[in-house]
């Protein structure tokens, strides 16, 4: 199958896809899109939202509709790595054997990623960089796709080891989960209290996904994109002397180059998903929130004054 024709049946694939997702899931349909532009490009989603907005039901009903293999890690204060990864363990016949933990699997959620200490943290980051785990000095090899979508509450910040800056840049998107709107939860009560389950079918499978990365990963992209692309992520690092007034007033740190990579990566799924062989500035544009939220670290005058990081990024577009 040739590329364009390739990118035509994504197309369809991915309305189908939304179509089996809705079944489950009401509304949310901007938080649906980004998770899958992360799937289709190989990347992790940090989800940051109020308890009960269906995150989990969200990333279950996903892996599903994907046909993909789907664990959840609750992170606790007292979870070790080895919770994690798994442990090494003597058998009948004295010899060790690796059982492995719930971090071999294509889609994990990380629920209340910010709940466990550091260390435990740190476990996740080898297997989203490396696709691969070290126990013992023996690596592990994590089968493909493999995808993790890490929780975080922002309201309880008691008991709570927030995300380190340098390991938030691994999650290619930060996405937003919002209330539903009054119509979107009177469906939902109707739908969860009633005697149904709806069935969701897969559409896709592990290689099928894999096929997609690559397609997405030739799509051409002409070069005043890349311009754009890393002049907009220079743009949030008021250290340099071309940097403007608004942002060495308000922004302790900028995006660093994994930005720049994830906006053309996102901007190639972007034009895919909605039927174009080349992505323009406008497809960098539609995902530069969610990239880039996560990245810019404001300082203290930004937080006095009220000015959030979705602020910061709305003024540099």
């Amino acid at each position: 199958m040739s590329d364009v024709s390739a990118i035509k049946n994504l197309v369809q694939r991915h309305i189908a896809l939304k179509q089996e997702i809705a079944k489950v899931i009401v509304g949310q349909t901007e938080v649906i899109d980004q998770i899958l532009l992360s799937i289709y490009t190989g990347g992790h989603s940090l989800l940051i939202g109020v308890p009960g907005l269906a995150k989990t039901l969200m990333v279950n009903t996903i892996a599903k509709t994907l046909g993909l293999d789907f664990k959840r890690i609750q992170f606790t204060p007292d979870l070790m790595p080895s919770d994690i990864l798994g442990s090494e363990v003597l058998d009948q016949n004295r010899q060790f054997k690796f059982i492995k933990g719930p971090i071999f699997a294509n889609i994990i959620l990380a629920d209340e990623i910010n709940r466990t200490p550091p260390k435990t943290q740190a476990a996740l980051l080898e297997a989203m960089q490396e696709r691969a785990v070290t126990i013992a000095g023996q690596q592990h090899k994590l089968s493909l796709p493999y995808f993790v979508l890490a929780t975080q509450n922002p309201i309880e910040q008691e008991g709570t080891y927030p995300l380190p800056e340098a390991q938030l840049d691994r999650f290619m998107f930060a996405i937003e989960l919002k209330y539903p709107s009054i119509a979107e939860e009177i469906q939902v009560v109707k739908a969860t209290t009633a005697d149904e389950t709806p069935v969701v079918n897969a559409l896709f499978n592990a290689s099928e996904i894999l096929e997609v990365q690559h397609l997405v990963r030739r799509i051409p992209v002409p070069d005043n994109v890349i311009d754009y692309a890393v002049r907009l992520v220079d743009s949030t690092r008021p250290g340099l002397e071309r940097a403007s007034d608004f942002v060495k007033q308000y922004i302790d740190w900028g995006a660093g180059p994994r930005a720049s990579q994830n906006l053309i990566m996102g901007a190639k799924a972007h034009a895919a998903i909605n039927g174009k062989y080349s992505p323009d500035i406008e497809d960098v544009k539609a995902v530069a929130m969610g990239i880039l939220r996560h990245r810019i670290i404001r300082n203290y005058k930004a937080e006095a004054e009220g000015i959030t990081e979705m602020d910061i990024v709305n003024k540099l577009l």
